[in-house]
C-alpha cells in the first residue's frame, strides 16, 4: 500500500473546500429564490431527467440519495406551493410521476442561471482542485 503524500492531502483538502463552497453557494441561491436546498435539488432532478425517462418518486429519491418517504414529503411541499404536479403512470397506475409546473420551471431556471454564472466565474478553481488530485495520482504511477 503506497503512502499518501503531503501534496495529496493538500489537494484533497482543497477539493473538499471547493466542493463545500459550491454546495453552500447553491444552498444560498436556492434560499434566495424561496426554496429549501432539497426542494431545489428535487426540481433540478425532475428537469434533469434523461429524455424519455419519467420522474418517478423512487428515481427522484435515488437521484437525491434520500429515502422514498423523504422524496414524497419534498414532493408534497413543492406541490402545495404550485411548483410540481403528481400524476399516475399510464401503463402502471401504481406509479407516481412528478412533473414541473410553470411556476416550478421559472424558479428553477432562476437558480440554475445563477449557479451556471457562478460556475463560469469561479469554476476554474474547482477544476484546478480536481486536477491537483488527479495529477498527484499520475505522478504516483
Amino acid at each position: 500500500m503506497k503512502r499518501i503524500t503531503p501534496s495529496e492531502y493538500q489537494a484533497m483538502a482543497q477539493l473538499r473546500y471547493r466542493i463545500r463552497l459550491f454546495l453552500r453557494e447553491g444552498d444560498a441561491a436556492a434560499r434566495s429564490s424561496g426554496l429549501e436546498p432539497q426542494q431545489y435539488l428535487l426540481l433540478l432532478a425532475i428537469r434533469g431527467m434523461p429524455d424519455g425517462a419519467s420522474a418517478k418518486i423512487q428515481s427522484l429519491a435515488d437521484s437525491l440519495l434520500i429515502r422514498h418517504h423523504s422524496a414524497v414529503e419534498l414532493v408534497d411541499r413543492l406541490e402545495s406551493h404550485g411548483y410540481v404536479r403528481r400524476s399516475r403512470g399510464k401503463e402502471d397506475r401504481r406509479e407516481v410521476l412528478v412533473s414541473l409546473l410553470p411556476k416550478g420551471q421559472r424558479v428553477l431556471e432562476r437558480v440554475v442561471q445563477q449557479r451556471i454564472s457562478e460556475l463560469r466565474a469561479g469554476g476554474r478553481q474547482l477544476i484546478r482542485a480536481i486536477d491537483a488530485v488527479l495529477s498527484n495520482d499520475k505522478r504516483q504511477r
